[in-house]
């Protein structure tokens, strides 16, 4: 009698182990569904986002290069910010006489110290996202201030013209 039930419960086991061994595809099939679409959606992405301010409008262009991951100086109606980072006042930069701007140099210089790439013969890239409407003597303020800071490749945003007629 001890055999019997010592059987019964070694069918059992068996029983058991056999229902266990099935392999659910369905919540793996979601996984790789969901991971393809995310490696879909940002692989066929060609442009550059910078981080833009609304009120800012960019001029257009008909370039067709695209620009490279660089350095970003923002220049709003009141701040000038380097890398989404407050600097100065725009009004201070406007209110100051000479061509290169200490404060400004300043934060250029740091962050020439913080990247690990060496300066090209040209100079380190820098792109300037301004309003349209920027006097120039403050964008050549600008400007001369990144040419001393050794970020002589400037780069201006703007926004690529879509083609007409097309």
């Amino acid at each position: 009698m001890k055999e019997s039930a010592k059987a019964k419960r070694l069918k059992r086991h068996h029983r058991r182990g056999k229902q266990q061994s099935k392999l659910n595809l369905v919540s793996l099939m979601d996984i790789f569904t969901i991971l393809v679409f995310f490696l879909m959606v940002n692989s066929s992405s060609d442009v550059q986002v910078l981080n833009q301010d609304n009120a800012i409008k960019l001029p257009d262009s008909s370039a067709q290069q695209p620009p490279g991951d660089v350095l970003a100086l923002t220049v709003t109606d009141n701040d000038i910010l380097v890398n989404g980072r407050v600097v100065m006042k725009r009004d201070v930069l406007q209110a100051f006489s000479g061509q290169v701007e200490p404060a400004l140099k300043e934060e250029l210089d740091y962050q020439a110290s913080r990247s690990s790439v060496p300066a090209p013969d040209a100079g380190r890239p820098i792109t300037i996202l301004a309003d349209r409407e920027l006097p120039y003597e403050l964008l050549k303020k600008i400007m001369s201030t990144c040419v001393d800071a050794g970020y002589a490749s400037i780069s201006l945003a703007v926004n690529q013209k879509t083609e007409q007629g097309a």
